[in-house]
């Protein structure tokens, strides 16, 4: 069975991912969640209707009633969430390739659920599953009116969400920008051009014509060449990419070269600092993030708080700092000021308002707020994990550091899903860091010599 990861529950859609699990899930969320109302949302898959439609019997079956928001990004359901003070599912599988697909469940309020709710819903989840009656609701089976009532969302689609985006810049517009617009056929296709129109942006669109299959397929935030080629041949002032469910973004200068989520965080961390609206001074990102970041904020005297990878432990660090921006160099981005969850369309908008009252071009804001540093990344897979691995390889680590300086860094980390160690180092030069990551294979060689090297 899938289990939650980082994100919810993902798989192949209708073999890993079936009907059946979504409406189990459905009721095991309804049980454990509580409440009376949930809405879903979903992206443009061929599979969302069919694995809404069983989520939502899940739901009603435990005599929940049920919205059904349709094609939204799944910031606009955690906006729902947080504005009707009610559970909310997405059924989305985010940048992932078309067939998969999946499920990611909002508490109340709009925010992803703590590990020990989870935990809670997959007991729940695997006792429905397996019919052994452990599983037992804790409320009589609705019947009757008590059943849950499933219902289309009524009024006009985005209309609360897109005005929530742009109240977030105070009044002020973004007049006089010129940007492309790669909505990677997906769920920001039908919201995220007109609110930038409205604010005042001369835009073009690209991929956002979906029919089911095309999401993701070489355009959205994870392929960003057509993009970039728009860009120039229109002689736009950025490009803006978002992925399936639109809650990532990336941008594109003029030239068509790429500005990721670290220089994005970088951007409106220096803009907000200058301004005096960075709460405690600090920006949260995870470990994979680029050592020039950090020597950039550094320089700025803005604290860096590091967490693992997934945006839901920066959510954690920003809640437990009382902080308000952070997110991950994939272009996740949380604004907890302004939003409950990473929120592409929100982030480029916050982005585009510092760059138009920097009055400088997109390539000269981002060149001054970072400069990135060489990074080199390998996966080395094993015959099967060893949690010691790591540790081993300790003095190998050590030795690499030392050689570096404090212009360097190197992170060895096992995967959480496989038995691949990988091996990333930066430093000042592109040699540097291949060297560094050269000399920690070799010592992995060394431990386990029948290693290979993972694709």
């Amino acid at each position: 069975m899938l289990r939650f990861g980082t994100d919810g529950v993902r798989g192949v859609a209708n073999a890993e991912l079936t009907p059946e699990l979504a409406l189990a899930l459905g009721r095991a969320a309804a049980r454990v969640l509580g409440g009376d109302r949930c809405a879903i949302g979903r992206d443009t898959r061929l599979s969302g209707p069919l694995l809404e439609s069983a989520l939502a019997a899940g739901l009603a079956a435990e005599g929940v009633a049920v919205t059904l928001l349709g094609v939204v990004p799944t910031p606009e359901v955690a906006w729902w969430s947080a504005t009707e003070g009610a559970p909310a599912a997405v059924v989305s599988a985010s940048h992932n390739p078309f067939p998969d697909n999946g499920i990611k469940l909002f508490a109340a309020g709009g925010r992803k659920l703590a590990d020990e709710v989870e935990e809670n819903i997959e007991h729940e989840l695997l006792a429905l599953l397996a019919g052994d009656g452990r599983g037992a609701p804790r409320r009589p089976i609705p019947t009757g009116a008590r059943v849950g009532r499933v219902a289309v969302s009524p009024g006009a689609p985005h209309a609360g969400y897109a005005a929530s985006v742009a109240a977030s810049l105070g009044g002020r517009r973004l007049d006089g920008l010129t940007a492309v617009v790669d909505c990677a056929n997906g769920s920001a296709s039908a919201v995220a051009p007109g609110v930038l129109r409205d604010l005042g942006v001369d835009v073009s669109v690209i991929h956002a014509a979906p029919d089911g299959a095309n999401i993701n397929d070489g355009c959205g935030s994870t392929h960003l060449g057509d993009l970039a080629r728009a860009v120039t041949a229109r002689g736009a002032d950025l490009g803006i990419a978002f992925d399936g469910d639109a809650d990532r973004v990336m941008l594109v200068d003029a030239a068509g070269a790429v500005v990721d989520g670290d220089h994005i965080i970088a951007i409106c961390a220096i803009d907000r600092h200058e301004r005096g609206a960075l709460p405690g001074g600090a920006v949260v990102v995870t470990v994979m993030t680029n050592l020039g970041f950090r020597l950039a904020m550094d320089k700025r005297g803005i604290r860096v708080v590091e967490t693992a990878v997934g945006d839901r432990y920066v959510l954690e660090a920003l809640e437990a700092g009382g902080l308000a921006l952070g997110g991950e160099q994939s272009g996740h981005v949380i604004f907890r000021d302004l939003a409950t969850t990473g929120d592409g369309l929100l982030t480029a908008v916050q982005a585009l308002d510092a760059l138009v009252r920097s009055g400088r071009p997109l390539a000269a804001l981002a060149a001054d707020a970072m400069t990135r540093l060489p990074q080199v990344l390998r996966g080395v897979r094993l015959a099967e994990r060893d949690p010691s691995l790591v540790d081993r390889l300790a003095p190998a680590i050590a030795a690499v550091e030392d050689r570096l300086g404090p212009h360097g860094r190197v992170l060895v980390r096992p995967s959480g899903t496989e038995p691949v160690i990988r091996v990333m180092a930066e430093a000042p030069t592109e040699s540097e860091a291949e060297a560094a990551v050269a000399d920690l294979v070799s010592a992995l060689d060394a431990l386990v010599p029948s290693r290979d090297p993972a694709s």
